[in-house]
């Protein structure tokens, strides 16, 4: 008798199971045929991309973002929409930079640069000083002032062409982009040209923010990056003319803080309205392109998670906000001051997800948490794999959102295919037409799919298999 009750218990278990994974796999296909049928993300993007364009802190374009993105959630029907302050940095970057090789005959080359976020200018006729070229901070250490004094420091430590995650080959590279300037000013350099983080040879510079820390006015130099192709000229020059110069110049201005404000709508739980979950990108971009992949695309995605949520009938149980911030690239002003608030409110965020990797097709999500929750996600896997999402592995989530970090939270990121992402970050060629509509579609519903995962299960709450 015994036997049996066990039996039919487990039978009616694995019904009832069967029935909800079921139920799962239609609504997150009625997800994905809603985004590529009648999605939003991309027309978004256009009017974002080519009616307003970049979108730098502090600027005019950030400005209109805030109002745009304000009226096409309030359009939504969430149930609050509501601007966040936040004050941030202004730095224009002024007239277009100039740069050229000059040779011991006197025979000058025009090479393409562009001033790093953060930068001085150089003095009003320009720059113009030998070239010290090196790779690593140490080979600065190992010239010393001797070197390097009233010379322009060359970095040009490549992105890793071998590394398959292009993010690893960035984080390899880019601290000569951010400390480049410290760490040469330490030694009497008169300036700094940095290899553009790119992995392709062309002739598009790559800005970028850069800091100068504590470092007095005086001591400040200007920084700079140049094309790949153009870093590749100037190396080879350099071997057969070490005593070539370069010059270079720029107008950049850094400005007194100014007003802005993080984008927030919510559609309000119906079970657990106190639990807060946040899929969010940067509004915010650098000024060379209108900023398209970084950060766009994450932001329309965002807003489409929403605004899908509405269009599929699904009503969440915990409280649902779009977060749109301002400020990653040169600050991270948006990220730091959305968590301050919800500390200070005692909001429980249990969930975070944020699109800032382009608008590529989605492979999956990097995850910082629990191995538990780590382990419910892995659980998910066969509903993602009809739409050929793969990638789940545990890592870093996104800037914006890493400040609501706690020890039981779940906090990811959107990772969609990067090989190409590279080519576009924060050059010119960061434009609307390098996005593809079903690759930025299929972003969106798989950022949705996930939040509705964890809106219906709660967090650690899968070991059943049983919704609550």
């Amino acid at each position: 008798m015994n036997f049996i009750r066990v039996s039919l218990s487990i039978v009616s278990l694995f019904i009832t199971t069967t029935l909800f994974s079921q139920s799962d796999e239609a609504i997150i296909k009625s997800i994905y045929k809603t985004a590529l049928t009648h999605g939003k993300s991309y027309d978004w993007l256009n009017f974002l991309s080519n009616q307003i364009g970049s979108r730098l802190s502090g600027s005019l374009g950030a400005e209109k973002a805030v109002s745009w993105t304000r009226e096409e959630l309030e359009k939504l029907g969430l149930d609050k929409v509501w601007l966040q302050p936040v004050m941030v940095p202004k730095w224009v970057r002024g007239a277009k930079e100039y740069a050229y090789i000059k040779s011991t005959e006197g025979k000058t080359t025009t090479v393409n640069i562009c001033a790093l976020g953060g930068s001085i200018a150089t003095p009003a006729l320009g720059l113009k000083a030998n070239v010290v070229e090196v790779h690593h901070f140490e080979e600065l250490d190992s010239l010393g002032r001797a070197h390097i004094e009233g010379k322009i420091v060359f970095y040009n430590r490549p992105m890793q062409p071998d590394v398959i995650h292009t993010f690893e080959a960035y984080g390899g590279c880019v601290n000569q982009r951010y400390e480049g300037a410290v760490q040469a000013s330490k030694y009497g350099a008169a300036g700094v040209i940095v290899r553009s983080m790119n992995l392709r040879l062309d002739d598009l510079p790559h800005t970028g923010s850069m800091t100068y820390k504590d470092l007095p006015n005086d001591k400040r130099i200007p920084s700079a990056a140049i094309s790949t192709n153009d870093a590749e000229l100037l190396s080879t020059m350099l071997k057969l003319d070490p005593d070539l110069e370069f010059f270079f110049r720029q107008n950049c201005k850094q400005f007194k803080d100014v007003l802005s404000y993080n984008v927030i709508g919510e559609i309000t739980g119906s079970q657990f309205p106190k639990e807060y979950m946040v899929v969010g990108g940067h509004l915010d971009s650098w000024d060379l392109g209108d900023g398209s992949h970084d950060d766009g695309a994450g932001v329309v995605q965002s807003m489409e998670v929403l605004r899908l949520l509405k269009e599929t009938g699904i009503k969440p149980k915990r409280s649902i906000r779009v977060v749109l911030f301002m400020n990653e690239e040169n600050g991270l002003r948006g990220g730091h001051k959305y968590a301050e608030e919800a500390k200070k409110n005692g909001e429980h965020h249990v969930f975070a997800l944020e699109s800032d990797a382009g608008g590529f097709s989605p492979r999956g999500f990097s995850l910082d948490c629990t191995d538990a929750a780590y382990n419910q996600v892995l659980g998910w896997q066969h509903l993602f794999k009809p739409y050929l999402i793969h990638y789940f592995e545990k890592g870093e989530s996104g800037a914006d959102v890493s400040p609501l970090k706690t020890g039981t939270n779940v906090l990811a990121g959107l990772r969609p295919d990067s090989q190409r992402y590279f080519d576009h970050h924060h050059a010119s060629n960061d434009t609307f037409d390098a996005v593809n509509k079903r690759e930025l579609e299929l972003g969106a519903a798989t950022m949705t799919a996930l939040v509705y995962l964890f809106d219906t299960y709660g967090v650690h709450e899968i070991s059943s298999g049983l919704k609550n």
